[in-house]
């Protein structure tokens, strides 16, 4: 026997109404409307499907496999690009959690280190260096457990204007680093089974823009990057308890893109690195595999590329646009 929507509607409509009674008047007289229990119903699809997607996503972001309760004293974080930032903020909420963090920068930190942190001075774009360096944080630490892909550099200017080496170190930061890194790390990881792995991307991942060109391109090779790890972890090195985790900010206040987020015209949302650390810290304790997008209602934006051509080119526009502007506004201040 089928049951039509209006036969469920009404039902639903009788199941609420002794409920309803109980409200003022005028919230029942919208309720109770002929339409209220479709629009329920209608919801209820909505919210079941919902969260439907997210077990299954969840559950298939994990591998199937269970999630182990977070054990502080069992973890060596391992951070790129401590000493600035979004950086320097992980620091210091990693260290809140008691969790012993290592930092590993070009630059030494200006800043006194919290109890349990360690730096060393490192070139991440070296495998001589990150090799030297491991070695010493193994001698005196052991082998870290979480390793958070930090570190990233960006400058303005289009293909024509930006200077070789510069387009070259963006590369090496952004990206070569991070095949480095996994290469002298994740060995141990693979052999416990255990570990996570955090790749800091962007959300010119998933959008090329004028001025910013070699950036996006390292972003979107950042997401290509966890996304072909997964894939390796699970099915060449049998280790699917090592979780992949990639965060996706959008503009974020930091000294790396100031000259772009104080400009007066630019309307575009800004991130703070607390934002963005909060939910990176909230992800490594939860000790669960995932795609953090922030902000999240920019979530969208993922799907860009399955939008028709002419929808994407002008999205592209938009953003494009804004670097525009601001360089008109720096050639009239000068």
């Amino acid at each position: 026997m089928s049951l039509s929507l209006d036969h469920i509607s009404l039902v639903v409509g009788q199941w609420l109404q002794p409920l309803l009674q109980r409200l003022p008047p005028q919230v029942q007289d919208v309720l109770l409307h002929p339409f209220a229990p479709k629009a329920f119903l209608v919801l209820l699809t909505f919210a079941i499907l919902r969260e439907t997607n997210r077990s299954l996503t969840n559950w298939s972001m994990n591998n199937g496999e269970r999630v182990e309760k977070w054990n502080a004293d069992r973890e060596l974080v391992l951070l790129t690009g401590g000493c600035s930032g979004i950086g320097k903020q992980m620091v210091s909420d990693l260290a809140k959690t008691r969790v012993r963090v290592v930092i590993l920068d070009i630059q030494e930190p200006s800043f006194p280190l919290p109890s349990g942190v360690t730096f060393y001075k490192a070139d991440i774009t070296s495998s001589a260096s990150i090799a030297d360096v491991a070695e010493k944080i193994r001698a005196a630490q052991g082998d870290p457990t979480i390793l958070i892909n930090n570190a990233g550099v960006g400058y303005d200017g289009t293909i024509l204007e930006k200077p070789e080496a510069k387009i070259r170190q963006t590369f090496e930061v952004n990206t070569i680093s991070h095949f480095l890194m996994v290469r002298e790390f994740m060995p141990s990881m693979i052999q416990k089974n255990h570990g996570h792995i955090i790749t800091i991307a962007s959300m010119a991942s998933f959008i090329g823009l004028g001025d910013m060109v070699e950036y996006s391109c390292t972003k979107a090779s950042a997401l290509a990057f966890h996304e072909g790890l997964r894939q390796e972890l699970r099915l060449w090195y049998k280790a699917p308890k090592v979780r992949t985790t990639v965060v996706h900010p959008l503009w974020v206040r930091t000294p790396m893109i100031k000259i772009l987020t104080d400009a007066a015209d630019f309307k575009q949302p800004i991130l703070t690195p607390e934002m963005v650390s909060g939910a990176v810290v909230k992800q490594v304790v939860a000790q669960r595999s995932g795609q953090l997008i922030l902000p999240s209602y920019y979530t969208p934006i993922s799907m860009l590329r399955a939008f028709p051509n002419w929808l994407q080119e002008y999205a592209r526009g938009v953003g494009s646009k804004d670097f525009v502007k601001l360089r008109a506004g720096q050639q009239k201040q000068h």
